[in-house]
């Protein structure tokens, strides 16, 4: 019963609009400050103040004070693992965009977004099948990366050999993706990865959200490393 009520308390911090908006809005990756959350929630800033304490203290946020001013962030990349998975098995997914700018936001977190620090959305998932049938990624069982993975992000990418190596979090991980409901590649490689394709400009953010494009750089990048060429 313990552990029941233990979940059953757990759950309750994502069992309210408020709270779970403020959740998916840091699936961004970066840090927001209590007015910005409030902001984007519609609520007053103590309502929010107020949320953001049953959260922190749930453990599912951080916070860190710098001056004036006090950021949250999710707590650990698992903690948006787990945030989009709930949101991937909801059904039946998005509901109907209302007005022009919706369907337009819709649309373009649809086609690439982050989740949390690495890729997802289509060009997410097209990325991993395209590691995957090339002999980089193995889904046989879960996902590895295999020894030309590795080399691969390595020699191509440019990534570090102990920034693949120093942490507990797995080097690769299926992160399902709750709008194309087929698994994208987390973990520490897929972190590596989106941060390569943003340090060189191949991907850029559209606005101050979590939806990013591909740049001319990029197309002409994933084309020549992974054969991608059909990224709409």
């Amino acid at each position: 019963m313990t552990d029941a009520s233990g979940l059953a308390g757990f759950a309750a911090l994502l069992a309210d609009r408020t709270r779970a908006a403020m959740c998916l809005a840091l699936l961004d990756g970066r840090a927001w400050t209590a007015g910005e959350l409030a902001a984007h929630a519609g609520v007053a800033r103590s309502t929010a103040t107020g949320h953001l304490d049953r959260l922190i203290g749930g453990g599912l946020l951080t916070e860190a004070r710098q001056g004036r001013h006090r950021y949250v962030r999710l707590a650990d990349p698992g903690v948006a693992a787990l945030l989009e998975d709930i949101t991937a098995r909801l059904e039946p997914g998005l509901p109907p965009a209302r007005g022009l700018r919706a369907a337009t936001a819709d649309a373009a977190l649809r086609r690439g977004r982050t989740c949390y620090d690495h890729l997802a959305g289509r060009l997410g998932v097209a990325v991993t099948d395209a590691l995957t049938s090339t002999g980089r990624l193995d889904q046989s069982s879960g996902f590895a990366l295999t020894d030309e993975g590795l080399t691969w992000l390595t020699d191509q990418l440019g990534v570090a050999p102990d920034q693949l190596r120093a942490s507990r979090r797995p080097l690769a991980r299926a992160c399902l993706d709750w709008t194309e409901r087929r698994p994208h590649l987390g973990g520490l490689a897929g972190a590596r990865m989106c941060e390569t394709f943003l340090t060189r400009e191949w991907l850029t953010r559209i606005g101050s959200g979590r939806a990013v494009r591909l740049t001319p750089a990029g197309r002409t990048a994933l084309h020549t490393l992974l054969n991608l060429t059909d990224l709409d």
